[in-house]
């Protein structure tokens, strides 16, 4: 795949990137060689390779997904101008 000088103001109009006329040029020849790169890394044979997230073996941590109130509710709403119970209190605004 090639990258015209077309393709490059695009993208850099979709990046919200300012790119001028003389810059064009090199950025061009950048992303050409970014995209032969990647086009190499199709041809590397990934036969019986597990998926991974990470070169170390980890397993994630996991902890029980229990619904609490964090027993804190009081001190939360401490220093609220208005409450009610463990809620805080705000004008209505709509009608």
């Amino acid at each position: 795949m090639s990258v015209d000088g077309d393709t490059v103001r695009r993208v850099a109009r979709l990046a919200r990137i300012a790119v001028a006329d003389d810059e064009v040029e090199p950025l061009r020849g950048e992303l050409n060689a970014i995209l032969a790169f990647v086009e190499q890394l199709g041809e590397v044979n990934v036969e019986g390779v597990e998926p991974m997230t990470s070169v170390t073996p980890m397993a994630m941590k996991m902890r029980n997904d229990d619904v609490t109130d964090g027993g804190i509710a009081d001190d939360i709403v401490q220093n609220a101008p208005a409450r009610d119970d463990h809620f805080f209190v705000v004008p209505k605004v709509v009608e």
